[in-house]
């Protein structure tokens, strides 16, 4: 059966997606309008901001207002869509709806769906628990940035973890975010015989993904409790925290642009007009959300300003170094008595391609059952998802318009640099052969993707035409040293040339990691609230 890209359901099983899309955002928490003074005023609800919001109104002092654009639930009251990690991106009323605008280069857009909801894209996620490793973060010092050595922030890794598995110096048991390893008897028949497959290809055993060697085949480490995906929303937004005087949450409250006076953020506009006065501005809204409100702001490119006409009150690089990576579907249908698909997220690939460097580790093979099991003529499918783990290629965001409303333009670029494509043929030809292994060639019925018909010879073009996104958007508003010009913010998110403004999210990320980006990212909110707090 061939199968097009557009079939690879990677937004989770149709059906549940059907059956629950109806749920609406007044089932939220809501809470008013205030006219309360604020000391710090964030904005974006997800993977940082939930955190931010959670440490820094731990001083009672400090008035906190967390601005959410998407509905804000209560830690027990997310809808089954959210809180069930056999689903992904599984409902349009808790997403954003950006595409990117790479037809011209690739033949076709890439949907790039995020989390529009306290939690963010923590809410809708696979919930992959993998941290960026030491050769991530040595890449970071060697640009000149201090501060994000791995002795550095190993504690913080630990800091905000809980897992019962693995070697204590390398993991915590008492933090907030539950991290959990999976193991073989957890996985379905077909995911333990991939694991099995890609060991008879050479690959290590791996039993700890956030291990000290993670190289090789691995089950999935995954924020996952008896199903449940629990996003920073359930972890560190909790009853108790949610209870504090001193913190004020507000759902569907999507923001304009900050207000800027005299080079000093002083609050934010939301998109109904509404002004709040803010003593401190963090921005939380994600590698889209925060170089666009930015850019609203008048802190961007001068010239893409300009054409717009928004008036420039900083000329910085926002939206230049955008990253993700590339992602293509090996997609096999299972033989009818080896087609159980749950739980989804299974085990991975990680190595290193013939052209990576020392210590890199820039390949994985994602396998899961994230596909509708109705395009299988079998009722049962498994995707092996091939990825770049550390692209070459840059892409670029810019404003579509001076409209809040509008989406951004986001062009990942994927394959601007050719060694991203040559990488990623390779991981596919790997992938393949892994299908064609035993145990797991057993267990397979047949290649559903790229499918029999694609040859090594048109492996490539195949490739280009049906390149995904891995959904690690990354690096749009880039730390970096004092003599970067391609540096948005400092080593701790402050915005260059205003006072009274920060980054925090996946989008100061100065380059993107080898690693799925979730943990990193609250990583990355755990220690800058904490030098906020100092």
């Amino acid at each position: 059966m061939k199968m097009s890209r557009r079939e690879v359901l990677v937004a989770g099983a149709a059906a549940a997606m059907t059956a629950i899309t109806g749920l609406k955002a007044a089932a939220s928490v809501q809470t008013g309008k205030t006219g309360k003074a604020f000391d710090v005023v964030i904005v974006g609800g997800g993977s940082a901001g939930a955190v931010l919001a959670a440490r820094l109104s731990a001083d009672r002092k400090r008035n906190v207002l967390l601005l959410e654009a998407g509905p804000n639930f209560a830690p027990d009251s997310y809808p089954p869509v959210l809180r069930n990690a056999n689903i992904v991106a599984g409902s349009p009323a808790y997403d954003w709806h950006y595409h990117t605008e790479d037809a011209a280069r690739l033949g076709h857009d890439i949907p790039v769906p995020r989390g529009r909801v306290v939690g963010g894209s923590s809410a809708v996620n696979a919930a992959v628990a993998m941290r960026a490793r030491p050769a991530d973060f040595a890449r970071w010092t060697q640009r000149g940035i201090e501060g994000w050595t791995w002795n550095d922030v190993l504690p913080a890794f630990k800091a905000m973890e809980n897992t019962p598995s693995g070697e204590d110096a390398w993991h915590g048991r008492n933090g907030p975010f539950p991290i959990r390893q999976q193991t073989g008897a957890e996985d379905t028949p077909s995911m333990r015989a991939f694991v099995e497959g890609a060991q008879a290809q050479g690959l290590k055993h791996v039993s700890d993904l956030n291990g000290p060697d993670p190289r090789g085949v691995g089950f999935y480490t995954l924020n996952v409790i008896d199903g449940v995906r629990i996003n920073t929303g359930m972890a560190y937004l909790t009853a108790a925290v949610r209870a504090r005087p001193n913190l004020t949450i507000r759902g569907e409250a999507e923001v304009n642009n900050v207000v800027i006076q005299r080079k000093r953020a002083v609050g934010v506009n939301l998109v109904d007009g509404e002004f709040i006065a803010a003593g401190e501005v963090i921005l939380a809204s994600g590698a889209f959300g925060s170089p666009a409100i930015l850019m609203r702001s008048g802190i961007g490119p001068a010239r893409h300003l300009a054409d717009l006409g928004i008036t420039t009150v900083a000329d910085l690089p926002v939206g230049n170094r955008l990253q993700d990576h590339p992602f293509f579907y090996n997609v096999y249908a299972l033989k009818r008595e080896a087609n159980a698909m749950t739980p989804a997220s299974g085990a991975i690939v990680w190595t290193g391609s013939q052209s990576a460097g020392p210590n890199e580790l820039d390949l994985q093979i994602s396998g899961t059952h994230l596909i509708d099991p109705k395009v299988s003529p079998t009722g049962g499918a498994i995707v092996l998802a091939c990825a770049v783990t550390l692209p070459k290629s840059l892409g670029q965001l810019r404003l579509a318009s001076r409209d809040p409303r509008a989406a951004p333009q986001i062009h990942y670029n994927f394959f601007d640099d050719p060694n991203d494509l040559d990488r990623l043929v390779e991981a596919v030809k790997l992938s393949r052969n892994i299908g064609r292994t035993a145990p797991f060639s057993d267990l397979i019925d047949h290649e559903m993707a790229p499918g029999a018909a694609v040859d090594d010879a048109t492996l490539r073009a195949n490739i280009v035409a049906n390149v995904a996104a891995y959904l690690h958007p990354t690096s749009t508003v880039p730390m970096g040293s004092a003599s970067d010009p391609t540096a948005v913010v400092d080593a701790w998110g402050k915005v260059r040339d205003i006072d009274s403004l920060r980054v925090v999210d996946a989008s100061i990320m100065p380059e993107i990691p080898s690693a799925p980006t979730n943990v990193t990212t609250i990583m990355m909110a755990e220690r800058i609230a904490a030098k906020l707090s100092a």
